[in-house]
């Protein structure tokens, strides 16, 4: 069935272009680069990564900079794994199972006094794996995807930041009659989802740190990350209607950039006799300058729509809470608390950018002027929450040569329960959008465990990872309506889609070669 509304928009803009202004991205785009994935050496995965206040892995670099000043000699470590997604189907460039290089790094320790050291490192690791396959299909009972752009353009949101690209796509191709200058509103009778994210996010590490009379450990990290993200998607839907019986929406789109944090940490021995340690971690923001590009079609025409801008995107700050304790040379058991408040997440617009000379320099240096996206800020603010990280880890030595591990990680729900890609937001995030899905992901378990056998100066690590978490997905925005008046008098038309549950269990199987020196 199509419904026929008399337009009330200025139709002049429906054949707009994007023109060159400042972009950036939304919540849920924000939520996916902001978080990290349990990833580094075997030995810091198969205990979960509860080694914060135990130290002396090359990983806590990352996560707690005071760990690498409990090392006693220099060591290097490399790791390998094999990553494979429990559902899904294989989907364009998306594979359930890849290898990926997870970690390569190097400590050098140094004597600076009868019990003290000063340490340096370096460590490369994925902070996160985008690698994900994505299915969801459900009934429209009767609204659409397409009708969304009639709905908004009954709201009088057509000449304003909340009109996306997709909107611009949807009604210069099949909604906007310019001879009759109607518009035509489809019921839908059911939609396909498949989508497949790859790419991932790099983090370097530069560390300082040590130790004063062997019972307090101080350390500092910078860290560099560079982002590699890639989605593919398509949607499609049926339509109750004569004239145009299905449409499919096709979106690539790509994310690329870098940025940069500050990690500071210490970890204390309270009782001088005692191994039973403290530690405490602080992380600032990552400082992301990131590059958005997408390319959308619609349909067999193959109309299309394409931006590329640049935007800033600044993380939470994230606080670390730790404790260690070993017994003899043969148990190690560690338990971490972190924190972070994902709803102060900030989104930023590029206001200007220009070059000036330096005289101190003798050179033209480039610079560049950015202000928070207030609209987009405030929908942050009550889509995302503060997060809550519980890690918990043991090693056990069997003898001198082998160690057993085990571990768990409990992450609360980032999430609101009612969260909303909300599309009516006038923000560029909205303007620049190709897609209008989401989820709502809830907490998420990890189960891991690992074995380490060593051999002189070598050590082979092994782990294992389970990864669970369950969420809400979503077509487009639901329960949007709108008043129309035609022939017939007015009328309410609201669009709504049900949710559809969906997965995302991960299996990792990892390796670590490491030597010391």
């Amino acid at each position: 069935m199509m419904k026929k509304i008399y337009s009330m928009a200025a139709m002049a803009m429906v054949a707009m272009q994007l023109q060159a202004q400042p972009a950036t991205q939304d919540t849920y785009v924000g939520a996916s680069l902001a978080t990290e994935d349990l990833n580094g050496t075997a030995r810091y995965v198969g205990m979960g990564g509860a080694m914060d206040a135990l130290g002396a892995d090359i990983s806590t670099m990352g996560s707690n900079p005071a760990g690498i000043g409990l090392f006693r000699k220099g060591q290097v470590s490399a790791s390998l794994s094999v990553n494979s997604q429990e559902d899904g189907k294989s989907f364009q460039n998306g594979s359930k199972t890849h290898v990926s290089f997870d970690q390569i790094g190097i400590v050098f320790a140094t004597q600076s006094g009868k019990t003290s050291f000063l340490n340096f490192g370096f460590n490369y690791h994925k902070s996160r794996n985008f690698n994900h396959v994505l299915s969801a299909a459900n009934a429209l009972r009767g609204s659409s995807q397409s009708s969304q752009p009639v709905v908004k353009d009954g709201e009088g949101l057509f000449d304003t930041p909340a009109w996306s690209q997709l909107d611009d796509l949807y009604y210069g191709n099949m909604l906007y009659d310019r001879e009759t200058g109607m518009i035509y509103s489809y019921e839908g009778n059911n939609y396909e989802f498949d989508r497949a994210n790859t790419g991932y996010i790099g983090e370097y590490d530069f560390n300082i740190s040590g130790n004063i009379k062997n019972r307090l450990y101080l350390g500092l990290t910078i860290g560099v990350h560079n982002v590699h993200y890639k989605n593919y998607s398509e949607y499609y839907e049926t339509l109750n209607s004569d004239y145009v019986t299905d449409v499919l929406i096709s979106d690539n789109h790509q994310i690329t950039g870098y940025g940069y944090n500050v990690k500071a940490g210490l970890i204390f021995r309270p009782i001088e006799e005692s191994p039973f340690r403290i530690g405490v971690s602080v992380a600032t923001p990552t400082f992301y300058k990131l590059t958005t590009d997408n390319y959308t079609t619609i349909g067999t025409n193959v109309d299309y729509t394409a931006a590329k801008e640049d935007f800033r995107f600044n993380t939470p700050w994230k606080f670390g809470l730790s404790l260690g304790h070993t017994v003899g040379n043969y148990l190690a058991l560690g338990a971490v608390y972190e924190y972070a408040d994902y709803g102060s997440c900030d989104m930023r617009t590029i206001d200007e950018s220009y070059y000036e000379y330096d005289y101190y320099y003798g050179d033209y240096g480039y610079y560049e002027n950015s202000s928070s996206d207030n609209a987009m800020k405030r929908h942050t603010e009550k889509t995302l929450k503060g997060v809550s990280t519980l890690k918990l880890g043991g090693e056990f030595k069997v003898d001198k040569n082998i160690a057993l591990r085990l571990g768990y990680n409990y992450v609360s729900p980032m999430y609101q329960e009612n969260g909303v890609r909300d599309q009516t937001i006038q923000s560029p995030g909205v303007y620049y959008a190709s897609t209008t899905h989401y989820i709502n992901w809830k907490d998420t378990n990890r189960i891991t465990a690992g074995v380490g056998f060593s051999f002189d100066k070598f050590r082979l690590d092994l782990a294992y990872q389970y990864s669970s978490r369950k969420g809400d997905f979503y077509p487009f925005m639901p329960n949007l309506s709108t008043t129309y008046v035609d022939d017939d008098g007015p009328f309410n038309l609201t669009n709504t889609c049900e949710k559809v549950s969906v997965k995302d269990n991960r299996h990792q199987i990892q390796a670590s070669l490491v030597y010391s020196f």
